[in-house]
Protein backbone atom coordinates (compact mmCIF):
# COMPACT_ATOMS: atom_id res chain seq x y z
CA UNK A 1 0.00 0.00 0.00
CA UNK A 2 1.23 3.28 -1.04
CA UNK A 3 0.25 6.38 1.90
CA UNK A 4 -1.60 8.74 0.26
CA UNK A 5 -2.27 12.48 1.10
CA UNK A 6 -6.29 12.36 1.03
CA UNK A 7 -7.35 15.21 -1.39
CA UNK A 8 -8.60 18.43 0.33
CA UNK A 9 -12.37 18.53 1.79
CA UNK A 10 -13.76 21.98 1.15
CA UNK A 11 -16.65 22.62 4.49
CA UNK A 12 -18.96 25.37 4.90
CA UNK A 13 -19.99 25.88 7.89
CA UNK A 14 -23.41 27.90 9.16
CA UNK A 15 -24.46 29.08 12.33
CA UNK A 16 -26.55 31.72 14.29
CA UNK A 17 -25.11 31.54 17.86
CA UNK A 18 -22.55 30.84 19.96
CA UNK A 19 -20.50 28.74 17.81
CA UNK A 20 -19.57 25.80 19.98
CA UNK A 21 -19.26 22.80 17.52
CA UNK A 22 -17.45 25.24 14.87
CA UNK A 23 -14.38 25.43 17.28
CA UNK A 24 -14.58 21.98 18.24
CA UNK A 25 -14.61 21.59 14.10
CA UNK A 26 -11.63 23.74 14.29
CA UNK A 27 -9.61 22.08 17.05
CA UNK A 28 -9.89 18.72 15.38
CA UNK A 29 -8.47 19.94 12.14
CA UNK A 30 -5.78 21.86 13.57
CA UNK A 31 -4.88 18.63 16.01
CA UNK A 32 -4.74 16.40 13.09
CA UNK A 33 -1.44 18.42 12.17
CA UNK A 34 -2.72 17.96 8.14
CA UNK A 35 -3.86 14.35 8.29
CA UNK A 36 -7.27 15.34 8.60
CA UNK A 37 -8.22 16.12 5.11
CA UNK A 38 -11.14 18.64 6.18
CA UNK A 39 -10.75 22.24 5.13
CA UNK A 40 -13.16 24.59 6.70
CA UNK A 41 -12.78 27.18 4.12
CA UNK A 42 -15.79 29.81 5.38
CA UNK A 43 -17.96 30.50 8.17
CA UNK A 44 -21.36 31.89 7.05
CA UNK A 45 -24.30 33.31 9.39
CA UNK A 46 -27.72 34.56 9.71
CA UNK A 47 -26.80 37.11 12.27
CA UNK A 48 -24.19 39.91 12.20
CA UNK A 49 -23.28 39.37 16.11
CA UNK A 50 -23.05 35.35 16.27
CA UNK A 51 -19.89 34.86 18.24
CA UNK A 52 -18.88 31.85 16.10
CA UNK A 53 -17.65 34.47 13.45
CA UNK A 54 -15.59 36.07 15.59
CA UNK A 55 -14.48 32.07 16.64
CA UNK A 56 -13.94 31.87 12.56
CA UNK A 57 -11.84 35.01 12.64
CA UNK A 58 -9.65 34.73 15.39
CA UNK A 59 -8.77 30.65 13.56
CA UNK A 60 -8.24 33.15 10.29
CA UNK A 61 -11.49 31.39 8.34
CA UNK A 62 -13.41 33.58 6.23
CA UNK A 63 -16.60 35.07 6.89
CA UNK A 64 -19.88 36.10 5.48
CA UNK A 65 -23.20 37.45 6.97
CA UNK A 66 -26.61 37.04 5.45
CA UNK A 67 -29.30 38.90 7.20
CA UNK A 68 -32.52 36.62 6.61
CA UNK A 69 -34.72 39.56 7.69
CA UNK A 70 -33.57 41.44 4.33
CA UNK A 71 -35.43 39.00 2.20
CA UNK A 72 -39.07 37.96 1.56
CA UNK A 73 -39.98 35.01 2.94
CA UNK A 74 -37.60 31.95 3.24
CA UNK A 75 -37.23 30.79 -0.40
CA UNK A 76 -35.59 33.77 -1.32
CA UNK A 77 -33.28 33.93 1.82
CA UNK A 78 -31.90 30.70 0.94
CA UNK A 79 -31.59 30.81 -3.01
CA UNK A 80 -29.39 33.60 -1.68
CA UNK A 81 -27.35 31.66 0.75
CA UNK A 82 -27.09 28.95 -1.67
CA UNK A 83 -25.67 31.53 -4.55
CA UNK A 84 -22.82 32.70 -1.54
CA UNK A 85 -22.12 28.91 -0.18
CA UNK A 86 -21.71 27.95 -3.61
CA UNK A 87 -18.66 30.71 -4.37
CA UNK A 88 -16.95 28.35 -1.90
CA UNK A 89 -17.03 25.07 -4.33
CA UNK A 90 -17.88 23.29 -0.87
CA UNK A 91 -18.01 19.42 -0.81
CA UNK A 92 -19.86 19.43 2.99
CA UNK A 93 -21.77 21.91 4.13
CA UNK A 94 -22.50 21.57 8.32
CA UNK A 95 -24.94 23.11 10.54
CA UNK A 96 -23.47 24.39 13.70
CA UNK A 97 -26.39 25.52 15.33
CA UNK A 98 -27.90 27.27 11.92
CA UNK A 99 -31.34 28.64 13.55
CA UNK A 100 -33.60 28.61 10.68
CA UNK A 101 -35.83 25.61 8.47
CA UNK A 102 -34.38 25.10 5.38
CA UNK A 103 -36.29 25.14 2.09
CA UNK A 104 -36.87 22.03 0.49
CA UNK A 105 -34.85 23.30 -2.72
CA UNK A 106 -31.60 24.31 -0.32
CA UNK A 107 -31.96 20.66 1.60
CA UNK A 108 -32.21 19.04 -2.11
CA UNK A 109 -28.97 21.02 -3.85
CA UNK A 110 -26.98 19.52 -1.19
CA UNK A 111 -28.26 16.81 -1.08
CA UNK A 112 -25.74 13.83 0.56
CA UNK A 113 -23.12 16.62 1.46
CA UNK A 114 -25.55 18.46 3.84
CA UNK A 115 -24.79 17.11 7.66
CA UNK A 116 -26.75 18.39 11.07
CA UNK A 117 -26.29 17.59 14.92
CA UNK A 118 -29.35 17.62 16.99
CA UNK A 119 -28.93 17.30 20.94
CA UNK A 120 -31.08 14.12 21.13
CA UNK A 121 -31.14 10.46 20.04
CA UNK A 122 -33.47 11.18 17.15
CA UNK A 123 -35.96 9.81 16.64
CA UNK A 124 -36.93 10.80 19.82
CA UNK A 125 -37.22 14.59 20.32
CA UNK A 126 -37.28 16.49 17.08
CA UNK A 127 -37.03 20.14 17.79
CA UNK A 128 -36.59 22.14 21.04
CA UNK A 129 -35.92 21.53 24.69
CA UNK A 130 -34.94 18.35 24.15
CA UNK A 131 -33.12 17.91 27.45
CA UNK A 132 -36.37 19.12 29.32
CA UNK A 133 -38.66 16.84 27.50
CA UNK A 134 -36.38 13.52 28.39
CA UNK A 135 -35.94 14.07 31.71
CA UNK A 136 -39.72 14.89 32.01
CA UNK A 137 -39.91 11.59 29.91
CA UNK A 138 -38.18 9.68 32.87
CA UNK A 139 -35.77 8.51 30.28
CA UNK A 140 -32.68 6.88 31.45
CA UNK A 141 -30.42 7.59 28.39
CA UNK A 142 -29.85 10.74 26.24
CA UNK A 143 -27.40 11.87 23.83
CA UNK A 144 -26.83 13.49 20.55
CA UNK A 145 -27.02 12.68 16.63
CA UNK A 146 -25.06 13.55 13.78
CA UNK A 147 -27.15 13.20 10.59
CA UNK A 148 -27.57 13.62 6.96
CA UNK A 149 -30.39 16.82 6.52
CA UNK A 150 -33.60 15.89 4.57
CA UNK A 151 -36.35 17.71 3.73
CA UNK A 152 -38.07 16.02 7.07
CA UNK A 153 -37.23 18.37 10.33
CA UNK A 154 -34.12 15.83 12.44
CA UNK A 155 -35.70 13.07 9.98
CA UNK A 156 -32.61 12.12 8.13
CA UNK A 157 -30.78 9.12 8.02
CA UNK A 158 -28.22 8.71 11.23
CA UNK A 159 -24.44 8.68 11.17
CA UNK A 160 -23.27 8.32 14.32
CA UNK A 161 -24.99 9.12 18.21
CA UNK A 162 -23.30 9.50 21.60
CA UNK A 163 -25.54 8.09 24.53
CA UNK A 164 -24.92 9.35 27.88
CA UNK A 165 -26.71 8.04 31.24
CA UNK A 166 -29.57 10.60 32.76
CA UNK A 167 -28.64 11.08 36.17
CA UNK A 168 -31.42 11.17 39.09
CA UNK A 169 -30.26 14.57 39.83
CA UNK A 170 -29.78 16.00 36.80
CA UNK A 171 -31.42 19.17 35.25
CA UNK A 172 -31.92 20.46 31.80
CA UNK A 173 -28.82 22.62 32.65
CA UNK A 174 -26.61 19.49 34.00
CA UNK A 175 -28.01 17.91 31.10
CA UNK A 176 -27.48 19.93 28.44
CA UNK A 177 -23.80 20.85 29.72
CA UNK A 178 -22.53 16.39 29.40
CA UNK A 179 -24.48 16.39 25.76
CA UNK A 180 -22.36 19.67 24.63
CA UNK A 181 -19.52 17.39 25.40
CA UNK A 182 -20.33 14.58 23.13
CA UNK A 183 -21.02 17.18 20.66
CA UNK A 184 -17.71 18.05 20.06
CA UNK A 185 -16.27 14.51 20.24
CA UNK A 186 -18.89 13.09 17.15
CA UNK A 187 -19.19 16.26 14.91
CA UNK A 188 -15.57 16.26 14.22
CA UNK A 189 -15.86 12.48 13.66
CA UNK A 190 -18.56 12.47 10.99
CA UNK A 191 -16.96 15.78 9.56
CA UNK A 192 -13.66 13.93 9.14
CA UNK A 193 -15.48 10.61 8.23
CA UNK A 194 -16.99 12.34 5.40
CA UNK A 195 -13.98 14.12 4.19
CA UNK A 196 -11.68 10.90 4.23
CA UNK A 197 -14.28 10.05 1.88
CA UNK A 198 -15.54 6.94 4.05
CA UNK A 199 -19.53 8.32 4.71
CA UNK A 200 -21.31 9.11 2.03
CA UNK A 201 -25.32 8.58 1.75
CA UNK A 202 -26.57 5.52 -0.28
CA UNK A 203 -29.80 5.11 -1.55
CA UNK A 204 -30.91 3.48 1.41
CA UNK A 205 -29.24 5.24 4.37
CA UNK A 206 -26.17 6.49 5.32
CA UNK A 207 -23.05 4.60 4.81
CA UNK A 208 -19.62 4.14 6.40
CA UNK A 209 -17.11 2.28 4.58
CA UNK A 210 -19.30 0.74 2.43
CA UNK A 211 -21.54 -1.02 4.97
CA UNK A 212 -25.36 -0.03 5.87
CA UNK A 213 -25.08 2.13 9.31
CA UNK A 214 -29.05 1.11 10.09
CA UNK A 215 -31.63 3.23 11.76
CA UNK A 216 -29.18 4.36 14.91
CA UNK A 217 -26.00 4.99 13.09
CA UNK A 218 -22.83 4.57 15.07
CA UNK A 219 -23.05 4.09 18.58
CA UNK A 220 -20.97 5.71 20.86
CA UNK A 221 -20.87 5.34 24.83
CA UNK A 222 -18.76 7.22 25.94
Amino acid sequence: MHDQTPARCNVVVLLSGTGSNLQALIDSVNQAAGANPARICAVISNRADAYGLERARHAGIPTAVLDHKAFEGREAFDAALVELIDGYTPDLVVLAGFMRILSGDFVRHYQGRLLNIHPSLLPRYKGLHTHQRAIEAGDTEHGCSVHFVTEELDGGPLVVQAVIPIQLDDTPATLAHRVHAQEHQIYPLAVRWFAEGRLRLGASGALLDGQALGASGHLIRP
